[in-house]
């Protein structure tokens, strides 16, 4: 089984259909990925979960509202939380790693502070720490990103996601292209409601206060993020690490969001070094 061969199945999560896809070990503490703003099962790498998949049970999911799943998206990170800790206990599971991209990091940060038995470790790519000033609107973002990748003939992850070099966007293209590698049993589209409900989710992130809940993690995370990441500013990972008890930060050349994609081998590497640790 693979990250394209894998079946997609749902679990009954009091009373709403969640999708997932589960791929590699039949044991082990289970390793849940978390998906960036707008994306569905689909928009992981398969260079990525097949690689964590070689050494541990990876789990795939559509949070409520996403992509195959049923609902209605919640507009805050906590309660994208309590319907993970849900999903996670929906499937039997008492402990789990986390893997957060993005808006996923973020959902990851909330489930361990309200319950940080059910975390063991964590793995945070391209996020940042609540009340920490991202990019001023999700929206704007991204509606400039589609403009500007259509003046070009690009799809709008080479502007968000890679950097501007000859290098990042050589990157971006394969990414995309093992994005498409999938022909049978590809996942439903974001609905624009649900768009709509994480960029609300994402604002009232940012609204915070302060980040004072990231003291009470004591889990070990490792930090990822590229050098020149223009959705969640790199510095926010510096400050995401600096408020973590027990975190290790790592920052890749010439990347931007999707560091992790561009330089999957090494992401792997880092990642299932960290898990085993």
């Amino acid at each position: 089984m693979s990250a394209n061969t894998a079946v997609t199945r749902t679990v009954d999560v009091d009373g709403t259909p969640f999708a997932y896809r589960e791929i590699g070990l039949a044991e082990g503490v289970p390793l849940v990925l978390l998906q960036h703003f707008t994306a569905v099962l689909d928009d992981w790498d398969p260079a990525v979960v097949d690689g964590l998949a070689e050494r541990h049970r990876v789990v795939l999911v559509d949070l409520r509202g996403v992509g195959g799943s049923g609902g209605t998206t919640p507009d805050t990170m906590e309660a994208m939380a309590t319907d993970l800790a849900a999903f996670v206990r929906a499937l039997g599971f008492g402990q789990v790693d986390l893997l957060g991209v993005s808006m996923g990091g973020m959902i990851a940060q909330a489930l361990a502070q309200q319950e940080p038995g059910l975390v063991r470790r964590m793995v945070l790519a391209g996020t940042s720490p609540a009340g920490d000033a991202g990019p001023a609107n999700a929206m704007a973002l991204l509606q400039g990103a589609l403009h500007e990748s259509a003046a070009v003939g690009k799809h709008p992850k080479h502007v968000l996601f890679f950097s501007p070099t000859a290098t990042s966007q050589g990157a971006a293209d394969a990414f995309l292209a093992r994005l498409n590698e999938r022909t049978q049993d590809r996942d439903a589209e974001v609905t624009n409601e649900t768009i709509g409900a994480q960029a609300t989710a994402l604002a009232n992130w940012e609204l915070k206060s302060s980040p004072d809940g990231l003291a009470t993690v004591s889990q070990p995370v490792l930090v990822v993020n590229g050098d020149n990441d223009v959705m969640t500013p790199t510095i926010s990972s510096f400050n995401l690490a600096q408020h973590l008890p027990n975190a290790r930060l790592s920052i890749y050349p010439d990347s931007g969001h999707g560091a992790l994609f561009q330089h999957h081998e090494l992401f792997v590497r880092q990642t299932l070094e960290f898990l085993s640790a």
